[in-house]
C-alpha cells in the first residue's frame, strides 16, 4: 500500500484559481491535470473531503462532486474508511489510432514514439462551451468544406498578430496538420515531382509525400543549429518543384530557423521556382521566453503554411489549417474535396474557443514541457553521459546522438523493458541516421526519468551483445 500523502493546503496551492462554472467541475479538472502531469503521482493518498473543503473554502458538496467525477473517469480510487488514491484510467490518454499500435498500452509500458502530451486544463471547459454554441448550427447541413467562418477568422487573426497579413478566405480548416500536408501534397505533387525535405524530418510527412508520387531529395539538418547554408545549397543544386520544411522547433531536432536564415532560404526557393510547404505545428512551444522569428511566408508569400492545435493543446482535437496564397486557394479546395467534405463542427467550435482564450493554457503547456525537458536532460547526462544531446529552446523532442550506430538494435531491447522508441532511421528520407534516437519530453518528468533509466539498461545490453534483437516490423511514429 502506498504511504504517499499530500496535504490539503498543498492541493489548494497546486490547483490555484480553477473555473467556478460550475465549481465542482473546475476542481475536478484541476485535480485531473495534476494527476496526469505527475504532480500528484499515481498512488498518492488525497486529503479527505472535509480537509479539502476547509483548505479551499468551498462547500462540502463541491469537493464531494469533484471526487465523484474523478472516480467516474478513473482518476481516483476510493476505499471505504481509508480515503481516496490518485489513479489513471486504463487508457491513460495513450495512442489508439490506425497509424499507431491498435488498442491501449498495457500497464507499465511507456510510449516515447508519440510526441504529444495529454490535454491540459481548459480543454473540458472549451468543449462544454462549444456544446452550448452547437444548436445555432443545427439548422444547416453541417458541411463546411472550408471551415466555419468564426474559426477561419480566428486563425487569420493569429497570423495577423504574428505580422503576416492573412484574410479568412486564405484559410481552410482541416482535421489536423497531417491532413493539411496530405491535401497540399495532393494538389502539388505528382509522380516524379522533385520534392525537397530535410533529413531528419517527420516520418508521416515522408510517407505522405511518397504516397503522392514525390521523388524525395533530402537536405541535411545541422546537428548543433539550423543551417540555412545546407538548405540553400540543396535548393540551388536540386531545383525542387516542392519543398517541405519545419522551421519552428523542427521535428525531431528542435532547431529554430532564424529570420536571416528564413530570408536566405526563401530567396533560394524563389530562384528555383519551388513551392514550399511550411509545417508550423510546433510554433507555439517556445520554452525559453525567446522572441520568435517571423512566419516563413513573410519572406515568401507563395509559401503554403500548415498549422495545428494538436501539439499545443491536445492530439485528440483533430483541428488544423492550411493557409494558402490567394492564387492557390482554389487548388487547395479542389484537393480537399477529393478527400473529405469538411471537419466536425463541434471540434471547430472548441478550436475557436481555445484560440480566443489560449494565453493561460499555452503557458501551462510550456511550463509542463519545460519541466519535463529539463528532467530528461538531467537524467540523460547522469545515466547516458556518452550520448550527445543538444538542449532545444522549444518544441517537444530531444534528438540524441549515440556514440555508435545502434539505435535500431536499442529499440527492441528498450521495448523488452516496456519503453517504446522510434529509431533514427524512421526519420531518414533516404536511409541512415542509425546513430540517432528521438526522445519526446511530452510525458511527466517522473515518467521520463523512469524511461531513461530503462533505456540506459537496454543500451548497456545493446553494447555488450553484438548480435542483438531484431525488430519484427516498422516503427510507427507520431
Amino acid at each position: 500500500m502506498s504511504t504517499r500523502t499530500v496535504a490539503a493546503s498543498r492541493i489548494a496551492a497546486l490547483v490555484g484559481d480553477y473555473s467556478r462554472e460550475p465549481a465542482y467541475r473546475g476542481l475536478a479538472e484541476g485535480l485531473r491535470v495534476l494527476i496526469t502531469d505527475g504532480r500528484l503521482p499515481v498512488g498518492t493518498w488525497l486529503p479527505s473531503e472535509r480537509e479539502l473543503t476547509d483548505a479551499l473554502n468551498v462547500s462540502r458538496t463541491t469537493v464531494t462532486r469533484a471526487y465523484a467525477e474523478l472516480r467516474e473517469h478513473g482518476f481516483l480510487v476510493s476505499r471505504q474508511g481509508s480515503g481516496s488514491v490518485a489513479s489513471l484510467p486504463a487508457s491513460r490518454g495513450l495512442r489508439s489510432d490506425h497509424l499507431l499500435p491498435p488498442g491501449d498500452l498495457p500497464e507499465g509500458k511507456i510510449d516515447l514514439t508519440c510526441a504529444a502530451p495529454v490535454p491540459g486544463p481548459g480543454i473540458l471547459g472549451a468543449y462544454e462551451r462549444a456544446v452550448a454554441e452547437l444548436p445555432g448550427y443545427l439548422a444547416s447541413t453541417g458541411y463546411y468544406p472550408s471551415g466555419l467562418q468564426v474559426l477561419r477568422e480566428a486563425v487569420a487573426a493569429r497570423f495577423e498578430a504574428r505580422g503576416l497579413r492573412t484574410s479568412p478566405e486564405q484559410v481552410m480548416i482541416v482535421p489536423g496538420a497531417q491532413a493539411g500536408v496530405a491535401i497540399v501534397a495532393r494538389a502539388l505533387v505528382r509522380r516524379g515531382t522533385r520534392t525537397l525535405v530535410e533529413s531528419p524530418t517527420y516520418p508521416n510527412a515522408i510517407a505522405t509525400l511518397r504516397h503522392c508520387g514525390g521523388r524525395l531529395l533530402s537536405s541535411p539538418v545541422g546537428r548543433d543549429d539550423a543551417d540555412a547554408g545546407d538548405l540553400v545549397s540543396s535548393i540551388t543544386q536540386v531545383r525542387p518543384e516542392v519543398g517541405y520544411l519545419i522551421p519552428d522547433f523542427h521535428n525531431p531536432t528542435g532547431h529554430l530557423l532564424a529570420d536571416e536564415g528564413r530570408e536566405r532560404v526563401a530567396a533560394a526557393f524563389r530562384g528555383s521556382g519551388t513551392t514550399p510547404i511550411i509545417d508550423e505545428s510546433i510554433v507555439d512551444l517556445a520554452l525559453d521566453g525567446q522572441t520568435m522569428p517571423a512566419p516563413f511566408a513573410t519572406y515568401f508569400p507563395d509559401a503554403i503554411t500548415v498549422g495545428s492545435l494538436s501539439k499545443p493543446f491536445w492530439g485528440g482535437l483533430r483541428i488544423g489549417w492550411v493557409r494558402s496564397p490567394a492564387h492557390q486557394v482554389e487548388a487547395m479546395f479542389r484537393s480537399r474535396l477529393s478527400l473529405d467534405l469538411g471537419t466536425p463542427l463541434l471540434e471547430q467550435l472548441v478550436a475557436a474557443d481555445l484560440l480566443g482564450n489560449d494565453a493561460g493554457l499555452l503557458e501551462h503547456r510550456r511550463d509542463q514541457l519545460r519541466t519535463s525537458r529539463d528532467a530528461a536532460l538531467t537524467a540523460l547526462a547522469g545515466r547516458l553521459p556518452q550520448w550527445a544531446v543538444r538542449r532545444p529552446s522549444g518544441g517537444l523532442n530531444l534528438w540524441c546522438e549515440l556514440p555508435v550506430a545502434r539505435s535500431s538494435d536499442l529499440v527492441p531491447r528498450a521495448a523488452a523493458r516496456d519503453v517504446l522508441l522510434a529509431p533514427g532511421p524512421s526519420f531518414a528520407p533516404e536511409g541512415g541516421l542509425d546513430r540517432f534516437l528521438r526522445i519526446p519530453y511530452t510525458q511527466p518528468a517522473h515518467v521520463l526519468v523512469d524511461a531513461i533509466n530503462r533505456i540506459a539498461q537496454a543500451w548497456d545490453e545493446t553494447l555488450t551483445d553484438p548480435i542483438g534483437l531484431r525488430e519484427s516490423g516498422p516503427t510507427l511514429v507520431a
